[in-house]
């Protein structure tokens, strides 16, 4: 072994330290916002109309150039696209924070969101190549897997803490330390990797993917703040459906294809990925929904309701560290995903029973915690599989779709979701009596609890097929295909 390869080996787990703060920083900007939407409107004066549009930009921007990003890490190179990403998201960040009108805050969050797209395919291309070693690939991904499946309950105690001791601003403000932590970090730990294949961006590709995740993403969030029944709401989604048929046939024909279609034909990669959109589906229902009902229902603190949410954090940490960097390496993750998808329904289905008069301690707590080993068990070998056996021109590519897989999960989970719990509130309380205001919270109770239970067959529907498309035993990882030079 070179001594700088020795180098590189002793450096990894800082590596990792680095990359994770980078992509905790991504995940925090679709949550920490959220809190504190409410003193920034009142500070900048929108309607509550428009209020959804700093969630939006966000997700649309981040969402339709995610493949773009993957694939510009590919052929910049790995610590370049970290460069650009995290200096973008550092000033998108400050402009944001200093936004003194509706247009300039909305504008920042969506170059936030392009330069997010750029910089989590980056860092999650950089730690597959860094860790190539079973045991350690699987203790790295554990890390990561916490971040995955914790990162929004961060967000909210973060946005809540900001938001209640300082100033809605400081939600983005904080950012600049991370970036900040993360540049350096990338100077020091981060080696290069440009791939060794000399292609060319396809720009027929990137349109047509773009585009047609653009409209995929729209749709949904347009369902969300409208109705189904939109023309724009099913136009988006039909022109989005028409676009991504096309960018495949593309694909297909393309010299330089910004999604290689080989990434796709491995059985456990597709059944990872599924295993992430699922998952990403069902996420919705806790910290959204279960946020409104600790906070309108049990009258929490934005800030408490934060500090609620650990528990969650705690046990994703503890079985991703003690199953999945353990027995991943040895058994692969078919055994581990599916179990942690029928914890995760069963996580859900403990919520279902939630009443006006549940206390946090006996009734939220334990769905909290089981739903967060099920967390645990899916996120670190799912994305540690969906990652393996990926030759190094392609990492970039792969490293992308699992995080537009998380994307367009956490779209169409958002969007049908809220849709069903408003749905089923409303036609619950028109068929209520008595008193008004009880009425209504036992109608929005109602929603949240079938919203519940679609969520909890989410999850059932991805244990049933994961357990039928991941394969047994330790997928063959990216160094024995690929060696590095």
């Amino acid at each position: 072994m070179s001594r700088n390869r020795q180098s590189a080996h002793s450096r990894r787990w800082w590596t990792m330290s680095v990359l994770s703060l980078a992509q905790l920083m991504v995940l925090l900007d679709a949550t920490v916002i959220n809190i504190a939407l409410p003193r920034a409107q009142t500070d900048l004066q929108f309607s509550s109309g428009n209020r959804q549009w700093i969630i939006t930009a966000y997700a649309l921007a981040f969402g339709s150039l995610l493949m773009l990003g993957g694939r510009l890490s590919d052929l910049w190179g790995r610590r370049t696209a970290l460069y650009v990403g995290l200096a973008g998201f550092a000033v998108a960040s400050a402009i944001g924070g200093f936004a003194h009108s509706f247009t300039t805050l909305v504008i920042a969050r969506a170059i936030q969101g392009v330069f997010g797209a750029l910089l989590a395919p980056a860092a999650l291309a950089t730690l597959t190549v860094t860790f190539t070693e079973p045991k350690e690939r699987a203790k790295a991904f554990a890390m990561y897997g916490v971040i995955g499946g914790s990162g929004a309950a961060v967000g909210l105690l973060l946005g809540g803490a900001l938001t209640q001791w300082a100033s809605w601003r400081w939600c983005l403000f904080i950012n600049l330390f991370f970036a900040a932590i993360a540049l350096v970090g990338v100077a020091v730990f981060v080696e290069g990797g440009r791939s060794e294949h000399r292609a060319r961006l396809d720009v027929l590709g990137t349109v047509l993917g773009s585009a047609g995740l653009f409209f995929v993403v729209f749709g949904f969030s347009h369902a969300v703040t409208s109705s189904w029944s939109s023309l724009a709401t099913w136009g988006s989604l039909v022109i989005g459906v028409m676009l991504l048929a096309l960018f495949v046939l593309w694909q297909q024909h393309s010299k330089d294809p910004l999604l290689p279609l080989r990434i796709l034909a491995n059985r456990t990669r597709a059944g990872s990925l599924v295993a992430l959109l699922f998952t990403s589906m069902g996420l919705f229902a806790v910290f959204l929904l279960l946020a409104y009902y600790l906070e309108d229902t049990l009258g929490f603190s934005p800030l408490r309701t934060g500090v609620a949410f650990m528990p969650i954090v705690i046990a994703v940490s503890l079985s991703a560290s003690f199953a999945s960097a353990r027995l991943l390496s040895m058994v692969g993750p078919r055994p581990l995903v599916p179990t942690g998808m029928l914890l995760a329904a069963m996580g859900m289905v403990l919520f279902t029973r939630l009443t006006p008069y549940s206390d946090y301690g006996g009734h939220v707590l334990p769905g909290l915690v089981v739903l967060g080993l099920g967390l645990g068990l899916i996120f670190a070998p799912a994305i540690a599989s969906a990652t393996a056996a990926i030759e190094r021109r392609d990492v970039g590519a792969a490293s992308a779709m699992v995080n537009t897989t998380q994307q367009i999960g956490g779209s169409v989970g958002t969007a049908l979701l809220n849709t069903i719990a408003v749905t089923v509130a409303a036609r619950a309380f028109v068929h209520s009596s008595g008193n008004a205001t009880q009425a209504h919270q036992s109608a929005t109770l109602h929603g949240y609890s079938v919203a519940f239970w679609w969520s909890a067959g989410f999850f059932a529907i991805g244990a049933v097929l994961t357990l039928f498309m991941l394969e047994s035993g330790n997928p063959v990882y990216e160094s024995e295909l690929a060696p590095a030079s």
